[in-house]
């Protein structure tokens, strides 16, 4: 028999466990960043402990900080804009939220973001409406509202490419899961839009030598022709000696196996190893569980399936969950 975890209030378009999953943030319609939080930490219920207006239009996406720098959450707004929210406690009054820092340009709009950090630092890539890509560090891990710029490039293999004005309606980023405190840094990244080139999902890596990013891989087949990219998710590895990253297109769910480590181009060899075709047009979300082994997916035909690999590394369907509305 079902239970209900949480209800959300009326006009709900996003949620997001935090880290530990021992918190849930949503957005909703009207501007308002929900948090819940269990009433007892064995329980699997959680209420509402937190409503703050941060927008006077809808929120379009949340996501959690590390829990290594505080109680945070990012929120896309309906305008383009990011806006960074803290969670403080002063004088011991109740904990409240207050805004850190609101990231807002004129001509574009944020599509998506994602947080990933090293032992020594925090980054946020973000991807516009452009088809460009800034990634921001974090200067002071006590002063969340202290950002600087780090990179902007496009998400292209070729830098000197030249096509036209782009036009972007979805973009879809992830980190690779942190492992050890000196692994590099690398993030996929795919877009929705009119320029085949921006659309191909590629894997960026941290050059630390010369202090850039590169593109160091391309999860593409030679037939996909720039096939607009839905949405990319990174699976935690635990002991493979290979990562693997699901990219989801209209021709389906791609599985990609990428390899540790370049060749003398300094290219990592990829594979593309499965095609899953399911929900019946697009694919909206991808999570993996943390031993990287089940993908969980949803997309426009309102279904979540979860999908895994049998010991021959064959991957099916193994679960579809329909959802059902409370009476």
């Amino acid at each position: 028999m079902s239970k209900s975890v949480a209800t959300f209030d009326h006009g709900t378009l996003c949620s997001e466990w935090n880290y530990c999953a021992q918190r849930l943030a949503t957005g909703s319609i009207n501007g308002i960043l929900a948090i819940f939080d269990a009433l007892d930490p064995d329980s699997s219920s959680f209420n509402c402990s937190n409503r703050t207006k941060v927008h006077d239009g809808s929120i379009a996406k949340v996501v959690w900080i590390p829990p290594e720098f505080g109680d945070a959450v990012a929120c896309i707004l309906d305008n383009g804009a990011l806006s960074l929210w803290e969670e403080v406690a002063q004088d011991g009054q109740s904990p409240h939220w207050k805004l850190c820092k609101c990231f807002q340009m004129k001509s574009r709009r944020v599509l998506d973001i994602q947080f990933g950090f090293s032992s020594t630092s925090l980054k946020l890539v973000a991807a516009y409406s452009d088809g460009y890509v800034r990634v921001y560090e974090l200067q002071d891990p006590l002063e969340l509202a202290n950002w600087q710029l780090q990179a902007e490039f496009q998400n292209v293999i070729d830098s000197v490419s030249k096509f036209g004005k782009a036009s972007c309606s979805s973009a879809s980023v992830s980190w690779i899961p942190q492992r050890t405190n000196n692994q590099l840094l690398s993030f996929v990244l795919g877009y929705n839009s009119n320029i085949a080139q921006l659309n191909s999902s590629k894997v960026w890596e941290f050059d630390q030598a010369h202090q850039r990013w590169l593109p160091v891989a391309e999860l593409a087949s030679p037939g996909d022709n720039g096939d607009q990219v839905y949405a990319v998710a990174w699976a935690p590895n635990i002991g493979r000696p290979y990562e693997i990253v699901a990219v989801a297109s209209q021709k389906g769910i791609a599985l990609w196996h990428v390899a540790l480590h370049p060749e003398v181009d300094g290219r990592l060899p990829v594979e593309k190893v499965t095609l899953l075709s399911c929900h019946e047009e697009e694919v909206w979300q991808m999570e993996w569980d943390m031993s990287g082994m089940t993908l969980a997916t949803t997309g426009s035909d309102g279904l979540v399936r979860l999908w895994q690999s049998n010991l021959n590394g064959v991957w099916h369907e193994e679960a579809v969950f329909q959802p059902t509305s409370s009476t």
